[in-house]
């Protein structure tokens, strides 16, 4: 049994990095600061791309679950009516991502949403997967 564990060892110190590497997709940390009673979010745009989901959609969802108002200024940051840390933020994003994004038979974030009549479907690239998904919000 030690030569099999000494082997196994062997062998898996010598495999590429990539090969332990879980996941290809992560959701990027919201980057911003507390001015005044406001928060602001300086890479929300970028947060959305990398979803690959309409900003409106994903401010939305944000909005609602963190019960607070906001507006998406010229500049591209998000301003929060109210402090709000940055956990609570990636978490309602997680969320989000697990809820709009993410495919619920295979886990991979290669979806889009597709709206047919009144349904709302997330149709996955890779699996060929179609769920209904609630309303857009």
């Amino acid at each position: 049994m030690d030569e099999y564990k000494k082997m196994l060892e062997y062998v898996r110190k010598n495999l590429p990095e990539a090969v332990f590497i879980k996941e290809r997709f992560e959701i990027p940390k919201v980057m911003g600061h507390i001015q005044g009673n406001r928060t602001v979010i300086s890479n929300f745009l970028q947060i959305a791309a990398s979803l690959r989901r309409e900003v409106d959609h994903l401010l939305k969802y944000v909005l609602k679950e963190i019960a607070t108002p906001g507006e998406i200024k010229k500049s591209g940051a998000l301003i929060l009516g109210t402090k709000i840390p940055a956990s609570r933020i990636n978490d309602k994003i997680r969320q989000y991502a697990n809820e709009f994004v993410l495919c619920f038979e295979c886990g991979k974030p290669d979806t889009q949403i597709i709206r047919e009549g009144e349904l709302t479907y997330m149709k996955c690239s890779a699996c060929g997967a179609k769920n209904f998904v609630k309303a857009k919000i």
